[in-house]
């Protein structure tokens, strides 16, 4: 859930304005899912602007004093999400450590790279949330751990029905800054949408998974 309309359309703004939005409709990319997507909402970005990348970490770490006053480590998404965990957990002068999509094959075979004692209270940090699958596999990296989960935050969300199931299933709380319908919102007023590329973009979001098969 998005955490407040204000800060949606804050960081959707910010988004627009630093040309995070990518769109390729005649060429779609292709996600880490499978699915064909005529956009893409690129948060890595985010880390090349010291003005926009300050708001949005000064943003999430407020979210998450409010939320989750009882936090003891910040934990980072590898990778699009380590340089803004990273940066909201100095803004909150927390430890923090990073998780990989797997362990490695050498060296200490670490998935989490970091110190996390046992049943520390950890929240999550994300730059993007699609179906939600990689992130979850680091939550469940986290417990397996024996962390304490209170939640995840991310940048933004496209919002969809399967990532609220799998979320719902795991039963890990997640909010957001933004989501795709304020981003959408905020790139047509800004004109960096136009109307064609708009139709595209609503046949998309009725069904993603099936789009341009």
């Amino acid at each position: 859930m998005i955490l407040s309309k204000e800060t949606a359309a804050k960081t959707a703004e910010l988004l627009v304005q630093i040309n995070a939005i990518k769109l390729k409709p005649e060429n779609p990319f292709t996600w880490a899912s499978g699915w064909k997507s005529p956009i893409y909402c690129d948060n890595r970005i985010v880390l090349s602007h010291p003005s926009v990348r300050n708001e949005l970490s000064k943003s999430m770490a407020q979210q998450i004093k409010e939320l989750y006053p009882e936090v003891e480590v910040i934990a980072g998404v590898a990778t699009g999400a380590i340089g803004i965990g990273m940066l909201v957990a100095q803004q909150l002068d927390l430890p923090f450590v990073y998780v990989r999509p797997e362990a490695k094959s050498h060296g200490r075979k670490n998935q989490i790279e970091g110190q996390l004692d046992e049943n520390k209270k950890v929240v999550i940090v994300e730059d993007l949330i699609s179906t939600g699958k990689s992130s979850l596999k680091a939550a469940e990296a986290l417990r397996d751990s024996n962390a304490q989960l209170l939640g995840m935050i991310a940048i933004f969300t496209y919002g969809f029905s399967a990532a609220d199931d799998n979320f719902k299933a795991e039963a890990l709380t997640l909010h957001t800054l933004s989501d795709y319908d304020h981003l959408i919102e905020q790139a047509i007023a800004s004109k960096y949408i136009d109307s064609d590329h708009l139709q595209t973009l609503k046949q998309w979001r009725l069904s993603p998974s099936t789009w341009n098969q």
